[in-house]
């Protein structure tokens, strides 16, 4: 049993570098379906419940200082990427199917908390998958954690987003041949040529790991300060909301320009993945497949009310397929559905996901109050 804090980090540190290792440098079939980030919790989960970790006071004193202080760095970082100038280019149909996919997901979690009569755990739960589905896993951690997710009822929430966007993903690169038969039912304008010409908020140039880190720090260390005079619903959603102002504060600043920054803030993401699974331990997997329905019937929802937007709209399939990945996939599959449409596409995709990274944690943030207000 591990009972040292120092230890205790580096064997969760091990876990993250191990399989993000894997999923770089392997071919491994496996993380097409399970990505990284789904295996690290689940085998930090794995230790816990076998009884690896001591839950002394050192060890709890050492997960919340490292969870408090990297959440709000690693959503400064991520949201350094955050490009407007070019996110306002991509048009109308591509603006108005990005809007339409936020809101059907919206109110899929809404419609569905009511059929399924959530409770105030699996509302909470729900919420912090709002903020995956409508950004990325950093959001939902961060959703997550300012509405007060338990652990298991987060490891399910996980479970789902990871089975549901799979099968998601199947879908709608199933449905790229038919594009013309869909364009035709829709009467859209499929001239996406001048899409090509747009790009992502990418960096490049020497990166500064370094400097990177000293601001995100920094910003975490603000943002905890503020956060203990001026309070906005708890504590750490204060200190989440600051750190997402600051990060896009930032992006319109030359830090933006540092290279970097996504794998740091990956990084950081992979460690508090790995924390909260260290704290995670399954006594029933019994309810999971509510969790897994109740995401199904979202996803449900969520594609009948694209499909209608779509008619009404006169929007293409590119359009409402890339705007629908972007917000459940995000950047990890957004650009792949692109470029199965026309390489020359890649950069959109890109561009319409890291924007999630700042719509899902406040969309994240709505919907979940939202949902635990409808559980009460």
């Amino acid at each position: 049993m591990i009972s040292n804090p120092l230890v205790y980090l580096f064997t969760l540190a091990f876990i993250a570098t191990a399989f993000n290792t894997l999923e770089s440098k392997t071919n491994f079939k496996i993380f097409k379906y399970l990505p990284a980030v789904v295996m690290i919790y689940a085998f930090s989960m794995f230790l816990a419940s076998m009884g690896a970790f001591e839950y002394n006071d050192e060890i709890n004193s050492i997960y919340k200082l490292t969870k408090t202080n990297l959440l709000p760095a690693m959503l400064f970082l991520m949201l350094l990427q955050v490009d407007f100038t070019h996110f306002f280019k991509l048009g109308k149909s591509l603006l108005i199917s990005y809007i339409l996919a936020i809101i059907s997901l919206a109110c899929g979690f809404i419609i569905v908390a009511i059929l399924f009569d959530f409770n105030s755990d699996m509302a909470s739960a729900f919420g912090a998958l709002a903020g995956s589905w409508m950004g990325g896993t950093a959001n939902m951690i961060a959703v997550g954690s300012a509405l007060g997710v338990s652990q298991e009822a987060f490891g399910f929430a996980l479970i789902v987003d990871s089975v549901n966007y799979t099968l998601w993903v199947m879908l709608l690169l199933f449905l790229v041949p038919f594009a013309k038969i869909f364009n035709h039912f829709t009467s859209s304008d499929e001239n996406m040529a001048y899409l090509s010409e747009i790009s992502c908020a990418c960096n490049i140039g020497a990166k500064k790991y370094w400097l990177l880190i000293f601001f995100a720090i920094l910003v975490s260390l603000f943002s905890q300060l503020i956060a203990r005079h001026v309070e906005i619903l708890n504590s750490t959603t204060t200190i989440v909301l600051l750190a997402s102002f600051f990060g896009v504060l930032g992006s319109f600043t030359r830090l933006k320009e540092m290279n970097g920054s996504s794998e740091v803030a990956t990084t950081m993401l992979y460690i508090i993945i790995a924390l909260i699974g260290s704290k995670a331990v399954f006594e029933s997997f019994l309810d999971v497949g509510v969790y897994v329905l109740a995401g199904f019937m979202i996803l449900v929802i969520h594609a009948v009310i694209m499909l209608i937007g779509a008619k009404i709209f006169k929007l293409d399939l590119f359009s409402i397929a890339v705007a629908s990945l972007s917000n459940i996939g995000g950047v990890a599959s957004a650009p792949i559905l692109a470029a199965a449409y026309n390489k020359s596409l890649v950069s959109v995709g890109i561009l319409m996901a890291i924007m999630g990274y700042l719509i899902g944690t406040f969309g994240g943030l709505a919907v979940g109050n939202i949902l635990i207000g409808i559980a009460k």
